[in-house]
């Protein structure tokens, strides 16, 4: 493992200089966290960047590798290298890098606004790999409007490999992706969806199978067909999972 994937996960965003405003900012805040965590099936992490480690880890074994998650959060970012692949840790330090440089080129007022996505493989200790996905964005920000605290949802990944980083930038329809081997980010085209494909993807989130949806809207079964695949078409995803999580990340339903 070399030493420039080390280097670019723990000193790309390196607080070092923290006022006593920057920790009033915090006061109570893990409560809300922890509330949070017990709502969701999904695991919490929430970064300090000052201490280069983690400052809370939920208890969700799926994405704990067996761990404890008090061990996982003494291990701080030594579980990633203990646990993800390196191929995978080299992407986590581009996609680290990249996300960084973006975020430094942002307007420091509006850089709360801004949220990461990307995939990568976690290695349980029986050697089983499971693709998860990682959404970040900013909790804290210091004096010099760094990021201090990051928190991280991690669930499982609806795509089929690693990679796939995106930044959406909130209460808009912005959005860019990384383009890995140019280390370079793209803006992107918000796709479209007509109201009526809208409902039928806001009625497979409710587990409704083609004959319910058609019953539902009123059309016969093959009309319902006829929507998915424009969906996939304009999402350019395979399927009706990734249809949901693309739909789903992006704010389109």
């Amino acid at each position: 493992m070399g030493k420039n994937i080390h280097t670019s996960l723990l000193t790309k965003n390196n607080i070092e200089k923290l006022t006593e405003a920057d920790y009033q900012q915090q006061n109570n805040y893990l409560a809300v966290v922890e509330a949070m965590a017990r709502l969701t099936y999904e695991s919490i992490y929430v970064i300090d960047y000052s201490r280069m480690g983690f400052e809370y880890v939920s208890d969700n074994p799926l994405f704990l590798c067996g761990y404890p998650a008090a061990e996982v959060l003494s291990m701080g970012y030594e579980f990633y290298f203990k646990n993800v692949p390196e191929e995978d840790l080299e992407l986590l330090g581009t996609i680290n890098e990249a996300g960084f440089d973006f975020y430094e080129k942002i307007d420091a007022d509006e850089r709360k606004q801004y949220s990461i996505t990307y995939d990568f493989h976690l290695v349980n200790k029986e050697g089983n790999r499971t693709l998860i996905n990682h959404k970040l964005t900013p909790l804290f920000l210091n004096s010099e409007k760094k990021m201090w605290k990051a928190m991280c949802i991690v669930s499982m990944s609806h795509h089929q490999q690693a990679g796939n980083a995106r930044i959406y930038r909130y209460g808009s329809d912005e959005m860019w992706e990384l383009d890995i081997k140019k280390r370079s980010w793209q803006k992107l085209e918000k796709p479209e969806l007509t109201q009526r494909e809208k409902d039928v993807l806001r009625l497979h989130a409710q587990g409704l199978t083609i004959n319910q949806i058609a019953e539902k809207l009123f059309v016969v079964p093959d009309t319902v067909k006829y929507y998915r695949r424009q969906i996939f078409e304009r999402l350019q995803v395979n399927n009706i999972v990734e249809a949901l999580a693309y739909a789903v990340n992006s704010r389109i339903i």
